[in-house]
C-alpha cells in the first residue's frame, strides 16, 4: 500500500460543512492519521476558531509535525510551508462560518469533503456546502458520516433516505460511509485516532476505505466508479457484496 500511495507533488484537502456536529473534525482528524498510517506524509491545519482538532492532537508527542492551528488568511502561506517541508497531503479542517472563511480554504484545495449526518438539517447543510465548492469551480465529494451499522446485511431507511435526498446535491457522494462507532470517541479521548486505538476494528477498516477512495480521487486515480448522488438508489439495489439498501417508506 506504501508504495501505492508513495510521494507526489502535495495535494491539500478541504473537510467542509456549514453546520455544526457533522463529525467534520472525527473525519479530519482520522483521515490525517491514515495517511500517515499508509506512508503520506500528512499535516493537519486546524482552521475553525473552535480548534477541535487541536484539543485532540496537541498533547501528543508528534504533535509540533503534525497539526497547526491556522486560520483563512494564513492558509496560502501554510500551504507553501508545508510544500517546502516535503508534506504530500495538507488537510484543512475548515470551519463552519462564516462563509467567507469556508471559502478561503475550498479555493485552496484540491479536493473538498462535504461531510454531513444522514439527518435533515446536516443534509440541509451539506448542500450549501456543495452550493460554495462549485462555485469556485473546485472537485469535492460527499461524505456520509455517523451513518447507523447496517443490520443483516442491509443498510438502514434513514442512509437510503440520506442518499436519496442527496441525488441532485451536485457532488458524487463516496462509496465509503462512515459508521457511528464509539470507537470515535474513545480514541478522541486518548489523543489518538481509529486506526491506533484498534486497527482491526470496523471503525478502522471504515476510515481506510474512506481515505483509500478519497487519495485515489486526489491522485486522478479513479479505477472504480464512485457511488453518486445522481444514482437510482431503487428497491433492492445492492451498494456492495452483502449489503443491500433497505427499500424506502
Amino acid at each position: 500500500m506504501e508504495a501505492e500511495l508513495g510521494a507526489t507533488q502535495m495535494k491539500t484537502l478541504a473537510v467542509v460543512s456549514r453546520k455544526g456536529g457533522s463529525g467534520k473534525t472525527t473525519v479530519a482528524v482520522n483521515l490525517t492519521m491514515a495517511a500517515r498510517a499508509m506512508g503520506v506524509k500528512a499535516v493537519l491545519a486546524d482552521a475553525d476558531p473552535l480548534r477541535s482538532a487541536c484539543d485532540v492532537l496537541k498533547g501528543r508527542e508528534d504533535a509540533a509535525s503534525l497539526i497547526f492551528e491556522t486560520s483563512a488568511a494564513k492558509l496560502f502561506a501554510l500551504i507553501e510551508a508545508s510544500r517546502r517541508a516535503g508534506a504530500d497531503l495538507l488537510i484543512i479542517d475548515t470551519p463552519a462560518v462564516p462563509e467567507a472563511d469556508v471559502a478561503e480554504a475550498v479555493k485552496v484545495a484540491d479536493l473538498c469533503l462535504a461531510v454531513a449526518r444522514p439527518t435533515y438539517l446536516d443534509l440541509a447543510a451539506a448542500v450549501r456546502s456543495v452550493t460554495i465548492i462549485q462555485r469556485l469551480g473546485k472537485d469535492g465529494l460527499i461524505i456520509l458520516n455517523q451513518c447507523a451499522p447496517p443490520r443483516n446485511g442491509v443498510e438502514p431507511p434513514q442512509v437510503v433516505k440520506a442518499f436519496e435526498a442527496l441525488r441532485f446535491a451536485g457532488l458524487p457522494v463516496a462509496s465509503a460511509v462512515l459508521r457511528s462507532r464509539v470507537g470515535h470517541q474513545t480514541a478522541f479521548a486518548q489523543r489518538r485516532s481509529v486506526l491506533e486505538l484498534d486497527g482491526q476494528a470496523a471503525a478502522a477498516a471504515e476510515v481506510r476505505a474512506l481515505f483509500g477512495e478519497v487519495w485515489r480521487r486526489l491522485r486522478s486515480e479513479r479505477p472504480a466508479p464512485v457511488r453518486s448522488a445522481n444514482d437510482d438508489h431503487g428497491r433492492g439495489w445492492t451498494t456492495r457484496p452483502g449489503l443491500t439498501l433497505a427499500p424506502i417508506a
